[in-house]
């Protein structure tokens, strides 16, 4: 009665209340009796449905709110889908931002949004000067750190940013799967759907990751379709709306945890202790990491077993398709599906929670870290080869270190579940981890080693292969000069590749003039050019 009636509840409480507690003027007034749970108001007040944070959208802006996000989402159709990104990426920030700005004035804190627009307009910057990675990062920031300077009136420090950015960018696209399955008020279908949300969307991005990075997928799944795949009913289409509308809900649609709550799971994470954030907790039940995980393993395990097969066993490819683009392909996108499953495994395993004390759970855990170290190591093979075939840069040198990192990191992160030791841990050995390898770079001359090797794999010196890039060779600077020697020696007389070798000559000695710029490096360097000199004297 007291929840469908609230107010009959509400008068009958205060009435018995009255009834109960006439004062004594004889006596002298007593402190009030501390409520018990076995008490009758107690158990009757207990009966009205708690206030929970994942509330159905019900607010008045609702419509102009659908509205907006189908809006936007048609937008970034129009802007990125098939096509080039550049000037599209900050002309959709802008309107994002103004839309964000439109639908929730009601809550703005208007002392923060002069200090909110110089955090937007100092984002677009380096994007209206060039869109590269780094300004595609700043953007994604800067519509964040606008969103939340504006919008939350819980922040109250740095650490509380971070988190509320976490939480809009890892929790927020969730959000709009939980608020459409809410607005109907259908229970049982919002379990399921909570359930199988996060192993869906994620299953589906680690396919089209896997469809990118392998062509035998892509014409498998293209066999399915066999339809026009210029058509606008498209799978890919559909998918990106989907993206679309998950990524946009959040800043339409804003909702931020609150301080206490973000204190709290600070001080859990320290402790080890699982957060009890209600985004979290309802989207990873342990139901839903089961669920992922066997579902990830499978999907790995399709791109393991073709690995095994193709790229390890050298097995026979269909005739459309070679070798060389199987191996090639997949090396950059197989990197972001291994990071994307060590981000997943963090999240999820956390210390002390329900998915660690699983065994079965941490089973699944073992061999998805180890098929996602199978699957680095054959990213590592696929560069390997294209570096056979398209000799080596600085890039692809780094690209190596990387996935030799990605590769520590996930044993590191098997190290942390199996011994049971704590975040705190997990980070420290990954940052000692990256400080060594950072120094041991710090000593090697890559420089030397880019020149003599692709000296010593050119079709110059080996009769097959590729040319040699004697410009590449030459802007590895100074420490190349042994290595173009070499080339020197393979090539006919070069007027111009003389030429630029005595620039070269001449830039290391003006080094060697000056202290300020001396090294041992450089100075093991000069005595060679020496010897080269004195011998040529001679």
């Amino acid at each position: 009665m007291q929840i469908l009636f609230p107010a009959f509840a509400h008068v009958r409480l205060k009435v018995r209340s009255c009834g109960t507690s006439i004062p004594n003027p004889s006596k002298r007034l007593e402190a009030p009796r501390p409520t018990h749970p076995s008490d009758p108001e107690v158990i009757m007040t207990s009966l009205a449905p708690p206030e929970i944070e994942t509330r159905s959208v019900d607010n008045k802006l609702l419509p102009v709110k659908i509205a907006a996000t189908l809006a936007l989402a048609a937008l970034a159709d129009w802007l990125f889908y098939d096509q080039r990104l550049g000037l599209s990426v900050v002309i959709f920030a802008v309107a994002l931002a103004c839309a964000s700005l439109f639908v929730n004035l009601g809550n703005l804190g208007h002392r923060r949004l002069l200090l909110a627009g110089m955090v937007m307009l100092a984002g677009l910057l380096p994007a209206i000067e060039e869109l590269n990675a780094a300004s595609l990062v700043i953007i994604v920031l800067a519509l964040g750190a606008g969103l939340m300077l504006t919008t939350n009136h819980h922040l109250d420090g740095l650490a509380a940013g971070a988190s509320s950015l976490l939480d809009l960018y890892l929790v927020g696209p969730f959000r709009l799967f939980r608020d459409v399955i809410s607005a109907f008020n259908w229970p049982a279908l919002t379990r399921g759907f909570t359930l199988w949300c996060v192993p869906l969307v994620l299953g589906s991005l680690f396919i089209l990751l896997f469809v990118a990075a392998n062509p035998l997928l892509a014409k498998w799944i293209g066999q399915l379709n066999p339809g026009d795949p210029s058509s606008y009913l498209s799978m890919g289409r559909a998918l990106f709306w989907i993206a679309a509308l998950a990524m946009v809900w959040p800043f339409v649609q804003v909702k931020w945890p609150r301080s206490a709550e973000l204190a709290d799971d600070a001080r859990r994470f320290a402790t080890n202790d699982p957060p009890r954030t209600a985004d979290i907790t309802s989207l990873l039940s342990a139901g839903t990491i089961l669920r992922s995980l066997i579902l990830f393993n499978l999907l790995f395990s399709i791109q393991t077993v073709l690995d095994l097969i193709y790229l390890w066993g050298n097995g026979t490819l269909p005739a459309d398709v070679t070798y060389a683009s199987y191996a090639h392909r997949g090396a950059y996108p197989l990197i972001v599906t291994a990071l994307l499953a060590a981000g997943f495994v963090l999240v999820t395993m956390r210390p002390g929670g329900a998915a660690e004390r699983s065994r079965v759970m941490r089973a699944l855990v073992y061999f998805w870290i180890g098929q996602n170290v199978l699957l680095v190591i054959s990213s590592m093979l696929r560069l390997d080869l294209y570096v056979q075939t398209y000799l080596l840069t600085y890039w692809r040198i780094a690209a190596f270190v990387w996935m030799l990192l990605v590769v520590l990191g996930l044993v590191l992160i098997l190290g942390r579940i199996v011994l049971q030791r704590s975040n705190d841990w997990l980070i420290r050995t990954n940052l000692l981890a990256l400080t060594v390898v950072l120094y041991a770079c710090s000593l090697i001359n890559f420089a030397a080693i880019i020149g003599d090797y692709n000296i010593s794999h050119s079709r110059e010196a080996l009769g097959s292969g590729v040319n040699l890039d004697i410009d590449y060779l030459v802007r590895l600077g100074p420490q190349a000069l042994p290595a173009i020697d070499r080339g020197l020696a393979l090539h006919a007389y070069d007027p111009n590749l003389v030429y630029r070798r005595n620039c070269l000559v001449k830039e290391q000695r003006e080094r060697m003039t000056s202290w300020r710029s001396w090294g041992f490096r450089n100075l093991r360097l000069q005595r060679m050019l020496d010897r080269q000199q004195d011998s040529a004297a001679s």
